[in-house]
């Protein structure tokens, strides 16, 4: 039976999966090392850097995992009637469980044969497992809250169903003053509203992070009769403010030359800040205005494999961005404003080649979803 798409959610997966790898791009530019990902410590080699890696990783990529998050509440919630728990989590796991397992394993022992760790390193990752991402593969952590989001999502689903717009409202509102806690933390107390050494769970605790954005994409879909126009011009201008501000963050901490701790650097990019969320709404509201009856078959095609592609793309990213980059951040074999699309580009061009190979391999959903 024909699947019917909803266009604008493909035109999302495809543009966010390319985000993600410009953010992945971009932090080759200013890690305090050349193992390309960012550390603890972070700096950058010059002004170029500093004006770039502000622009790509912090004003137009910093949306792609709310993105992601808003989608995948965009188009489960709420749940099909008859549906039960145990139906939507059999159905939702096996689609992401099996290939995070089998690429979990692979950073775990692929690197090795390129001498990109050792087999201690190695061991050491694979005994974790059951606990976290491995050491070389830092990009899955995005599977965890999804799976959060998918074990909260039965049980949110029902009172969704029920809420009137007023009420979800609400909720949103507490989930905006969540989104203060991280600069709080930063700049005012470690400690706040309850939180304390036996306690890490502040009051807005169950009304802040992902579900914050699973509530968002419900109201927006049953709630926010807007206009096409109003949809576009309101949702430029909170991209462009939310944006700016993140990228305006980042340059005024990033000061060339000199070693910093990398949460400081990144003090407004955290996923649920007042900023990003912003950007966010802005951006997904720009996306629903799409009033294509059909996508191109390469969108289409795209966003099928932008799931294994996402899996995939650091082992293209780094020996990529190690050829461009050539040992010199400050002077790239490409200037930076070009290098960092051009790794981004190429990494998933080489992922959007093997994720299609790979899904015609019988049997191919347990390694690419």
């Amino acid at each position: 039976m024909r699947e019917d798409r909803i266009i604008f959610v493909d035109y999302i997966r495809v543009i966010a999966c390319f985000m993600v790898m410009l953010v992945h791009a971009s932090e080759n530019f200013y890690a305090a090392d050349l193992s390309g990902l960012a550390g603890n410590m972070s700096m950058l080699a010059n002004e170029a850097n500093r004006f770039w890696v502000a622009f790509y990783d912090g004003g137009l990529s910093r949306v792609a995992v709310p993105l992601f998050m808003i989608v995948s509440a965009f188009l489960l919630v709420p749940m099909k009637q008859g549906v039960t728990m145990g139906q939507f989590y059999k159905k939702r796991f096996m689609r992401i469980l099996p290939p995070m397992f089998v690429f979990m394993l692979v950073y775990t022992f692929l690197p090795l044969a390129w001498g990109g760790m050792t087999w201690e390193q190695s061991m050491h990752d694979l005994k974790m497992l059951p606990f976290n991402f491995p050491s070389m593969a830092g990009h899955l952590w995005f599977m965890y809250p999804l799976i959060s989001l998918y074990l909260i999502i039965p049980v949110v689903s029902p009172w969704l169903e029920r809420a009137t717009a007023k009420e979800e409202r609400m909720f949103l509102g507490l989930f905006l003053i969540s989104t203060f806690i991280p600069w709080i933390h930063r700049f005012i107390s470690p400690e706040i509203w309850g939180e304390c050494f036996w306690n890490g769970f502040t009051a807005l605790w169950y009304c802040s992070g992902y579900l914050g954005y699973l509530v968002l994409a419900h109201y927006i879909r049953f709630h926010l009769d807007w206009s096409y126009s109003r949809r576009l011009w309101v949702g430029a201008a909170c991209f462009v403010i939310g944006a700016a501000f993140t990228t305006w963050s980042f340059w005024l901490k990033g000061v060339p030359g000199q070693l910093i701790e990398t949460p400081m650097l990144e003090w407004a990019w955290e996923f649920c800040t007042p900023n990003v969320l912003l950007a966010t709404f802005g951006i997904f509201l720009m996306f629903t205005c799409i009033r294509q009856k059909k996508a191109p078959a390469i969108i289409t095609e795209l966003s099928k494999l932008s799931f294994g592609m996402y899996l995939m793309h650091l082992l293209f990213l780094a020996p990529i961005a190690r050829f461009i980059i050539a040992g010199n951040q400050a002077e790239p074999l490409i200037p930076v404003a070009l290098a960092i699309p051009v790794i981004a580009i190429v990494t998933f061009i080489c992922c959007a080649v093997t994720t299609k190979l790979i899904s015609l391999i019988p049997g191919s959903k347990y390694i690419i979803g």
